[in-house]
């Protein structure tokens, strides 16, 4: 199986901000943007894999700025890092003031993907451009960290009740 580019595994789409998308601060609201998000990087997950795969995780978000009315949002996103199965991918919202053209980041993302079928072969992935460098180069370190809270995680869900609030057994 051959190599893939970043380039090669990018979905761009782009949203404008309508009042529907707002919650009580005048903002978009971050359920809203999850939805986005996920649905442009699993294009990026599924144009490296051809597979069918599955959100895993969401690893890391930063909000940092707001999206606010009549906005437009370009959401990026690309493979920053390939396991056996998982596919790590590198996502980001620029935001546009449509009235004055400025343009600005207001989120990132790391999301992880994970293909079922076990019979498939992922292809590795390389990096071009300085961002796509800077991103991917930091994939080994956010796999182990991962691995550690997977594990810290697996410690924790065996000490949370299952049983209804009332239900004192």
């Amino acid at each position: 199986m051959e190599d893939l580019t970043c380039r090669q595994t990018l979905a761009i789409t782009s949203h404008r901000v309508l009042a529907s998308d707002l919650n009580e601060h005048e903002t978009v609201y971050g359920g809203r943007l999850l939805e986005m998000l996920d649905g442009t990087a699993s294009i990026s997950a599924i144009r490296l894999a051809r597979a069918s795969n599955v959100t895993a995780s969401v690893d890391e978000l930063n909000f940092l700025a707001p999206f606010i009315l009549n906005d437009s949002l370009c959401i990026e996103s690309y493979v920053s890092g390939v396991g056996s199965r998982s596919i790590e991918v590198f996502a980001k919202i620029i935001g546009e003031h449509l009235t004055t053209g400025e343009r600005f980041l207001g989120l990132t993302a790391f999301l992880t993907f994970v293909v079922p079928d076990k019979q498939i072969i992922l292809p590795q992935i390389t990096p071009i451009t300085e961002e796509e460098k800077i991103i991917c180069a930091g994939y080994k370190d956010r796999k182990l960290e991962k691995s550690k809270k997977f594990a810290r995680q697996k410690e924790l869900n065996q000490h949370i009740s299952l049983h209804l609030p009332w239900d004192k057994n």
